[in-house]
């Protein structure tokens, strides 16, 4: 069955005059929130940590960021936009106790909530408003008179009021210009994690990296693995982007689309998908959640240490040196 969409019409900004809005974390997604919401004529507060950047960002753009707790206190609607691994302890820690029976606590991504990291007091009901895109692509789509697609979600037996609260908040960042879409946390968090896992990032890594070392084990130089390993991979996912596998096909040679039907089952086997499966398992039942979770608790030795293996791989050195002759691109190097 086909998802509904939501879109402007759908929505009702009114639903959220009077009320305050805390955002919570000034990163990615916070930035683009507080200033949409701002725009869209919502009050708005912020918090970050004094000694942060985005701090400092926050103030540039015109708020006045207040520690966690006293944000919390004076919102209606509390939108935790921190990273995942510490949003947990913060909760408990700076958050919970300033709550009060009517707050709603509202997330982007439903990591902590389904996995039972965060747990609302009673009275204070649960949103989910999860833009399918980056921060600085919220903003500069709302800036543009667009927007990206949001999911939305409430917690099991919120009252409808709960929804189009929701729907106006996704109105105000700019969400129902392009469409939200209903589900569950969940099916969003679930699949989030999947997808990551499996194929955007975790899976698109490996394959790239995979191939690469073929190439360079059986003697190929390495500025050539690059450029047809990574470097070309962007052309074709842009074509997924504009028009899915069959414009991709379209837009290739023949010769390419042929390799792509007869090659293509050969890397991703019935034994690929069986791992997917066996991941898929591992976030259903919460598996890769403790691991994660247990991994932060410990200071992230494991985390550390693959981060930085993998940033000393010969494809990155030698995707670096090439990035510099190719003055079309917004280089962008991580140390």
């Amino acid at each position: 069955m086909a998802a509904t969409i939501y879109y402007d019409k759908d929505a009702d900004l009114a639903v959220l005059k009077g009320k305050t809005v805390a955002i919570l974390g000034y990163g990615s997604q916070g930035h683009a929130h507080a200033q949409n919401l701002r725009d869209s004529g919502v009050r708005v507060i912020v918090s970050d940590r004094p000694e942060s950047p985005n701090y400092d960002l926050a103030v540039s753009h015109g708020f006045e960021p207040m520690a966690i707790e006293e944000a919390a206190k004076k919102a209606d609607i509390v939108s935790i936009l921190l990273p995942d691994e510490i949003q947990g302890d913060i909760f408990r820690n700076h958050i919970c106790d300033r709550l009060s029976p009517g707050n709603i606590l509202l997330c982007s991504h439903g990591f902590n909530v389904h996995f039972g990291q965060i747990e609302p007091p009673e009275g204070v009901d649960l949103l989910l408003v999860a833009p399918k895109g980056p921060g600085h692509l919220v903003r500069s789509e709302f800036v543009a008179g667009g927007g990206v697609p949001c999911l939305i979600a409430t917690s099991d037996g919120a009252p409808d009021e709960i929804f189009q609260i929701g729907l106006a908040y996704a109105k105000g960042i700019g969400g129902t210009r392009a469409g939200v879409i209903r589900t569950t946390f969940a099916e969003e968090t679930e699949t989030d994690l999947f997808g990551e896992q499996t194929v955007l990032c975790g899976g698109v890594s490996a394959l790239v990296k995979a191939a690469y070392d073929t190439l360079v084990e059986a003697g190929y130089q390495p500025e050539m693995a690059f450029f047809e390993c990574l470097h070309e991979l962007k052309l074709i996912v842009d074509l997924f982007y504009q028009g899915g596998l069959s414009y991709m096909r379209y837009s290739v040679s023949n010769t390419a689309e042929y390799g792509d039907y007869t090659r293509g089952s050969r890397i991703i086997t019935e034994e690929t998908k069986r791992e997917m499966r066996k991941i898929l398992t591992e976030v259903q039942n919460g598996e890769f959640a403790r691991e994660w979770i247990l991994e932060n608790k410990a200071g992230a030795p494991k985390f550390k240490a693959l981060r930085r293996r993998e940033r000393q791989h010969s494809l990155e050195e030698v995707g670096r040196r090439l990035r510099r002759l190719m003055s079309w691109i917004d280089e962008k190097e991580v140390d």
